[in-house]
């Protein structure tokens, strides 16, 4: 049984993420989407809030999950008895970037291989920090990410709106 790893932020999950999972879900028989926790980052969305919205996306592919981790990916994909870790990309910069990583690992983990995809034409300008900049500067997403991810990125930037406008006011707004 062939088993492989997506690892990333997702924060949040974009199209461009879906096609690789999508794709990966047809080469692999079972792909893990793993969502790392980055203590060098600050989310928008917390760790659970983006396992589960992934969840959510993935629930009509029947060999794909999305769990959380910390630390080193090849160690969790040791963890989980996993040989191949699945990158995409974008452009060229996404590759050299990219080939640093998988050359890295494979140094430290000469029993993990990297697979690379490039993705769709459609979304090869797409990344999560683009999509927030754009949501939070009010322009539609909806043709960047799933729609239940609309939903929680539009919910969760209105929340983030009155915390911003209540610290300059010092008003409470419920």
């Amino acid at each position: 049984m062939s088993r492989a790893i997506y690892p990333g932020s997702f924060d949040p999950v974009t199209l461009g993420h879906v096609d690789i999972i999508r794709r990966s879900s047809e080469i692999f028989d079972e792909v893990i989407v793993g969502v790392l926790h980055n203590t060098s980052k600050t989310p928008l969305f917390s760790l659970e809030e983006r396992v589960n919205m992934l969840n959510e996306v993935v629930s009509d592919i029947p060999n794909v999950s999305a769990v959380c981790f910390d630390g080193l990916l090849v160690d969790f994909a040791r963890q989980n008895h996993i040989k191949v870790i699945v990158r995409g990309l974008r452009a060229v910069t996404d590759f050299e970037y990219e080939l640093q990583l998988a050359q890295s690992n494979r140094k430290i983990a000469p029993d993990i291989d990297t697979v690379f995809l490039t993705t769709s034409i459609d979304y090869a300008y797409l990344s999560s920090s683009i999509v927030k900049e754009y949501a939070r500067f009010g322009a539609d997403v909806s043709e960047l990410v799933p729609d239940n991810v609309l939903h929680l990125l539009n919910n969760k930037l209105d929340i983030d709106k009155n915390k911003r406008e209540e610290k300059r006011d010092g008003k409470k707004r419920y």
